[in-house]
């Protein structure tokens, strides 16, 4: 049965040779580029385009026409490839044909096994000024292959859509792609290879595109470095941004599936003022191993059982690491995926409906009843259909939180995890930290774990405002700020338990000493490196001695001399908790905060302010700076982290220590134990 995607919407892939079809009203362009776990295309030699055809399990046309067939064998892709866009383009250049999709008829592209059976199909509907889209992308997901509908589209042509996706040689490329096909290749096209008796295509040897200086047909530059991108877009009403993204463990070579002839280069003893090696100890040049194998089905035609740990990285740390990121995009996805097919179905019905009162001898009588119910009906068809396809998914995504909740790390698990029953103080720093949890309405009871990466690079902002609670609930300004501070309390716990002995100390300024109670654990355990500094005096002294400090260590690096810091100077991860803002707080003290927000990061000093905006309010814009600087977290539910990717707004649940776990008091006596026998 053929699947009729809509934009967003997935569909498993059963057949590993395919064949992608598309029908145009006019000729286009057809390319694909090839990407790794993280979305990246690493260079020209990772794009299939009319100038350079052929990758490993991939041939596109050497012609812009208005019917194409691409080929593609997902057995045969590099394992460094994880994903396969389908790019269409409209030729550019030649003043005759259309420049943008919205005056032609829609595209529409199939995927068929090599017996012609079609298995998904997806119209691009929507365009108007885009001469470039993104129609499809298959990607590999616990060692199977899916297939996506994308229908994402750029104004600015192929060269737009090339940058999006990382290329630094994008516009060199995209001007290569249209030299081709303007120059005519189509007309050296060879005939298409003969067909098996089992109606399989015949492969052909790959090579890899090559540039103008080694013979190839279209201009292109050697493989540059492509900077890391986030997943997620910019900052949310509330300077709500999802962190993170996953792990890109390793340079990959600069052409799928071959090795990289350049070794890696490390600094100069002379221009670094010494021998220093930069690598991880734990990390080697050469490509990670590959993840578990994901278990057999149960049964035939049904999806694997999942495998915690079966994403690429070196360590099972980086494995769970994207594996919770994939899970992430996943339901990001199939949600957007049901919110899009339900808006598809309240357009049409409205539609419909509109169409039936505009005619007056429809409005009264059994024929207009009629056919308002049938219009209803069609859209409770549809959003049935959807809610079916957003209820599988989420049965996978479920069972795939099963396994993996239980194997997390310490650093990446909830404080309700018996992992932490058999902690112990490691020796080397994660790469990062659970903050919390994210769901979405649809699918409240799949919930994805918060993942920020070490060392934190954006201060936090425990927000101690009635506005923070989700639904209402907490009217109390004092049982908000009490549970502001307490959520405060098991962040930084987190934080100590997850660093070696004495690579991370917590200050906490708490003017009015309101926050006694909540603190206790940390006093108690002897954690802390002073005592909580209250008083407008212990601000000052606190703040002085802190920007002294971001002072010291910048002035180091930028005279290369680390050796001149003070004999016994503490070196280690530094985080100031920041009670009641702004009780307590001159001029000076908010400016000197400003500094330490801004510059501190950068040389291992952090901030967590547990503050209430409004009562800020009197500092006018003086604080914008600061608080947009700092990820808002809440200590209640509360929907406001932002999520430009798909246009989701996710709601954060803090992780808090369950009521009555004495798991806090635990851990943090045998940081304290650490620390002791660290410093003698």
């Amino acid at each position: 049965m053929t699947a009729e995607l809509v934009r967003g919407q997935n569909h498993p892939l059963s057949q590993s040779r395919l064949e992608i079809r598309v029908s145009a009203g006019t000729p286009i362009v057809a390319a694909a580029t090839l990407s790794d776990t993280d979305g990246k295309v690493h260079g020209v030699e990772w794009v299939a385009h009319p100038g350079a055809p052929t990758l490993p399990g991939l041939e596109v046309s050497r012609q812009a026409a208005a019917d194409h067939r691409l080929a593609v064998d997902l057995d045969a892709m590099p394992e460094a490839v994880h994903r396969v866009d389908v790019l269409l383009a409209l030729p550019a250049g030649d003043g005759a044909g259309p420049v943008r999709f919205g005056a032609v008829a829609a595209p529409f592209v199939a995927v068929t096994g090599l017996d012609g059976t079609e298995v998904a199909t997806y119209t691009l509907t929507g365009l108007d000024a885009e001469s470039a889209v993104v129609a499809l992308e298959l990607y590999r997901r616990q060692g199977a292959w899916k297939v996506r509908a994308v229908g994402q589209g750029y104004a600015g042509g192929l060269a737009e859509l090339l940058t999006d996706q990382g290329l630094p040689e994008a516009h060199q490329l995209a001007a290569g792609i249209n030299e081709a096909v303007a120059r005519g290749l189509a007309r050296s096209v060879q005939a298409p290879p003969p067909r098996t008796a089992e109606g399989d295509r015949t492969r052909q040897a790959a090579a890899p595109a090559l540039g103008h200086d080694q013979g190839g047909a279209a201009p292109q530059s050697a493989p540059g470095p492509v900077p890391p991108v986030s997943p997620y877009g910019p900052q949310g009403s509330y300077g709500g941004q999802l962190p993170g993204g996953p792990v890109h463990p390793a340079p990959q070579p600069p052409y799928p599936g071959t090795p990289d002839p350049s070794p890696v280069t490390q600094p100069s003893p002379s221009t670094a003022g010494g021998p220093i090696d930069y690598s991880h100890p734990r990390r080697r040049n050469a490509a990670p191993p590959p993840p578990p194998p994901a278990a057999p089905p149960t049964a035939p035609g049904q999806p694997a059982r999942p495998v915690a740990g079966d994403a690429t990285g070196w360590s099972m740390d980086e494995r769970l690491y994207n594996q919770v990121w994939g899970m992430f995009e996943d339901l990001a996805r199939t949600t957007a995926a049901y919110r899009s097919a339900v808006d598809f179905a309240e357009s049409r019905m409205d539609k419909e409906l509109e169409q039936v009162l505009s005619d007056p001898r429809g409005r009264i009588g059994g024929q207009g009843d009629a056919a308002r119910e049938a219009a209803r009906a069609k859209h409770d068809a549809l959003v049935e259909q959807a809610r079916e396809a957003l209820d599988r998914d989420l049965i996978q995504l479920t069972a795939e939180a099963e396994v993996v909740e239980p194997a997390l790390p310490p650093a990446y698990a909830g404080w309700d995890n018996p992992v932490w029953h058999g902690y112990r103080v490691p020796r080397e720093m994660p790469m990062a930290l659970r903050l919390g949890d994210l769901y979405l309405p649809e699918a409240a009871e799949v919930r994805i774990p918060m993942l920020v990466r070490l060392p934190l690079e954006r201060g936090l902002w425990i927000d101690s405002s009635r506005a923070g609670s989700f639904d209402g609930a907490f009217t109390d300004a004092h049982e908000v700020r009490h549970l502001a501070m307490e959520a405060a309390v098991a962040h930084a716990a987190r934080l100590l338990a997850v660093h070696p002995a004495g690579e991370f100390t917590v200050h906490v300024i708490d003017p009015a000493g309101s926050a006694a109670q909540p603190l206790a654990p940390l006093v108690g355990t002897g954690v802390l490196a002073t005592p909580p500094a209250s008083g407008a005096g212990g601000v000052a002294e606190v703040l002085a001695r802190l920007t002294q400090r971001v002072d010291l260590v910048q002035m180091a690096l930028r005279g290369a001399a680390a050796d001149a810091l003070p004999p016994g100077f503490d070196t280690s991860q530094q985080l100031l908790i920041v009670n009641d803002f702004p009780h307590g707080f001159d001029d000076r003290a908010v400016n000197q905060l400003r500094y330490l927000a801004d510059e501190g990061p950068d040389v291992g000093v952090h901030l967590m302010m547990v503050a209430d905006r409004e009562e800020s309010s009197g500092y006018g814009p003086l604080l914008d700076p600061l608080w947009r600087s700092l990820l808002r977290l809440t200590p209640v539910p509360d929907d406001h982290l932002a999520d430009p990717w798909v246009g989701h707004a996710w709601t954060y649940e803090p992780a808090l220590v369950p009521p009555g776990s004495q798991v806090l008091e635990q851990v943090l006596t045998q940081v304290a134990a650490a620390r002791r026998d660290w410093n003698r």
